[in-house]
């Protein structure tokens, strides 16, 4: 049951979308509001349309909160998703502007592009397997900032996961049916975070499943065309005054991003 109106919804959107334009998120949590999450997830939508109605176009998904204790630090018992929007795509590379992120995080990743539509009821590892067209190394960008209160699932939630973009590596198409890699986060050299032994399609996929069923309490699909961010297994950790930020996987490639 919703226990915030829908012109109220409304002017909170109004006032997380000036606040997303000026690199300032969230200022309406710094002011004590509480939400249930079933508001945070309309909030969400309500700014999504705004961002919508002046050309911006969704892409595709990110889970979010895939790792228990992520999951705790925000007060939740279940991942979270966001969308991904036309405009915060980045390619190999890439020369961001460090003033154009609220505490700019970093996630390393993985994310896959569809080639076909997923149907919520039927989501089994072969058809999974068989709807990716590619699989990407990617850094997740985000806006490290909550001004609310613990927990904060809610402000997560309704800050599109605090998702600030996604710089993708080069695409790779898999055919063998099991592939162990390695994945690491590293900052001007130095590895911030690692993982050893991960494998595809097992990690990788796992929480895709729980993304159709999700879209499908919305009225939403996983489309052909749609990029996926299968989800991080730790924290985003911030850049702090570094300056070049390197994911690197021992079978589906690299990927970097500089920031000025």
């Amino acid at each position: 049951m919703s226990l915030v109106s829908k012109p109220t919804l409304n002017s909170l959107a109004k006032q997380m979308l000036i606040d997303y334009d000026a690199h300032e998120p969230g200022s309406v949590f710094a002011t004590g509001l509480r939400l249930e999450l079933s508001d945070a997830w309309k909030l969400q939508s309500a700014v999504a349309n705004l961002r919508e109605e002046r050309g911006e176009r969704v892409v595709g998904y990110k889970i979010g909160c895939v790792c228990e204790n992520n999951q705790k630090a925000n007060g939740l018992t279940h991942p979270v998703w966001g969308r991904l929007w036309s405009t915060e795509q980045h390619l190999n590379g890439v020369s961001l502007r460090r003033d154009q992120f609220a505490n700019p995080a970093m996630e390393a990743e993985f994310a896959v592009s569809l080639n076909q539509s997923i149907h919520p009821a039927d989501t089994s590892d072969e058809v999974l397997v068989e709807a990716v067209a590619e699989i990407y190394p990617v850094m997740e960008l985000h806006d490290l900032v909550k001004r609310g209160t613990p927990p904060t699932g809610a402000e997560l939630i309704a800050n599109n996961c605090i998702h600030a973009g996604v710089v993708r590596g080069q695409g790779v198409k898999v055919s063998a049916p099991a592939v162990d890699t390695d994945l690491a986060l590293i900052f001007d050299g130095q590895t911030v975070d690692s993982w050893s032994s991960l494998q595809w399609p097992r990690d990788i996929l796992s929480s895709v499943k729980w993304l159709a069923v999700q879209l499908d309490k919305s009225g939403k699909r996983l489309e052909e065309g749609d990029l996926i961010l299968t989800g991080a297994f730790g924290p985003p950790i911030p850049i702090g005054d570094k300056s070049k930020v390197d994911v690197t996987s021992s079978a589906f490639g690299d990927v970097s991003a500089s920031f000025i």
